[in-house]
């Protein structure tokens, strides 16, 4: 069984297997999900590329988004025989192309056929079947479409929710504006615990720090932290400790680097560009001096031809250990 007291959020273009594995270097436990996948990638693309990862990268979530409950069934075994360790379901984005899809946020309009996707991956698959959320769309933002959505949902065997405690406006925003935009009712989350405590609800949505996520255990059963993460990796050096018992001390910067140049070096045999793994490490001395001399010379550097780990090895050279 996991445990979900801390997550890392699923993002689009950001959280993919370099990433994971970099973030890997600071916490061991924290629950990674992948950059949403559809199912119908999955099924006719090219799914070794897509499903790829590295062992080191578990616990790690696969986050599909679909609305087809065959599609997704199929899409949950295939999960389980990769060795993810939990199957997400994406209600909860925004976006016009996810829209045009008829999945992402504008399923929370369908709770019964959100059901049936639950349903149909749980009889798929032993993994858990998790569903991300918002608190509602558009006008249909009470707490009672709120519950009423959990409760079916969870009459279809979803036990545990990850919501984002905004709620998405599917036209006129952009997916950037609909993350800043509606204001936070973390209070909907708590009553809903409250009404269903049951339930597994892990809260998201404006959280930056430890701090906030001990705040919220109070509350919830788990908190997720999204690009507060990727702006300012090192956060989570200390989640170990403060969540998960571990009386290991959290890595400096300047050794959660050295641990990563094995695994750059192997990327970089295969033909990953330097590049590709660097844009996951800009905010590593984020509030530390030197950080901007870290950022350009690898931001410079790191694009060029036949560039490997020695760059990475002179930018720490220019931030004090």
């Amino acid at each position: 069984m996991l445990d979900r007291r801390l997550s890392v959020a699923p993002m689009l273009d950001l959280t993919d297997r370099h990433c994971r594995y970099f973030l890997r270097r600071l916490t061991r436990q924290t629950v990674l999900y992948t950059e949403m996948v559809t199912t119908g990638a999955v099924l006719r693309g090219d799914r070794e590329r897509l499903l790829a990862y590295d062992p080191a990268e578990r616990p790690l979530a696969l986050q599909l988004g679909g609305s087809d409950p065959s599609d997704l069934a199929r899409c949950a075994r295939i999960a389980a025989e990769a060795g993810y360790d939990e199957v997400n379901l994406n209600v909860g984005c925004p976006s016009d192309r996810v829209q045009s899809g008829r999945f992402g946020a504008c399923l929370m309009a369908e709770p019964n056929l959100v059901a049936e996707c639950v349903a149909a991956m749980r009889a798929a698959t032993t993994l858990p079947i998790t569903v991300k959320t918002r608190i509602g769309i558009d006008a249909r933002d009470s707490y009672a479409e709120l519950a009423d959505f959990t409760e079916k949902v969870a009459a279809g065997g979803c036990e545990i929710f990850i919501l984002h405690a905004r709620k998405a406006w599917l036209k006129g925003l952009s997916p950037k504006e609909n993350r800043e935009i509606p204001p936070l009712r973390y209070d909907l989350v708590y009553r809903l615990k409250a009404d269903f405590p049951a339930l597994t609800l892990i809260i998201n949505g404006g959280l930056t720090s430890l701090d906030q996520v001990d705040d919220q255990l109070r509350q919830v059963d788990g908190a997720m932290i999204g690009r507060a993460v990727y702006e300012n990796p090192y956060l989570l050096a200390e989640a170990d400790q403060r969540f998960f018992g571990s009386v290991d001390p959290p890595l400096s910067r300047h050794q959660v680097i050295r641990t990563l140049l094995p695994y750059v070096e192997t990327q970089r045999q295969q033909g990953t560009p330097l590049h590709c793994l660097t844009r996951h490490i800009l905010g590593l001395f984020q509030g530390v001096p030197g950080a901007r001399a870290w950022r350009r010379y690898l931001s410079e550097q790191a694009c060029r031809r036949g560039a490997g780990v020695d760059v990475l090895e002179a930018a720490l050279q220019r931030v004090a250990e």
